[in-house]
């Protein structure tokens, strides 16, 4: 079985950094949910939120192919667990937002 470049990188972060896979998109997802809100001129959570979506599900999308190289079909179960860890956060986040701003 042959292991992609992007799957290499992976596994050199989780190397580097001693955190789980899981732990690691928590991490990702919450960095590039601050960044986007930190980074635009009005605070939008739902932008973010919707940004990291993007991200996560590109990222999966290349697992994706990764997955049908090496194992022959696509383990969509891990793909959606993935993205559910990415977007708990910024959804948790951005739903506190929304709450906060009806409630005014």
């Amino acid at each position: 079985m042959d292991i992609s470049t992007v799957q290499s990188i992976k596994l050199a972060i989780v190397a580097a950094t001693g955190l789980s896979k899981d732990a690691l998109h928590i991490y990702f997802g919450m960095a590039v949910y601050l960044t986007m809100i930190v980074g635009t001129q009005r605070f939008r959570p739902y932008f973010g939120w919707l940004v990291v979506l993007l991200i996560a599900c590109a990222g999966e999308w290349v697992d994706r192919r990764d997955d049908i190289g090496s194992f022959g079909y696509w383990r969509w179960q891990a793909s959606a667990h993935d993205v559910l860890n990415t977007l708990f956060w910024p959804t948790v986040l951005t739903l506190l937002w929304l709450f906060k701003c009806r409630s005014k």
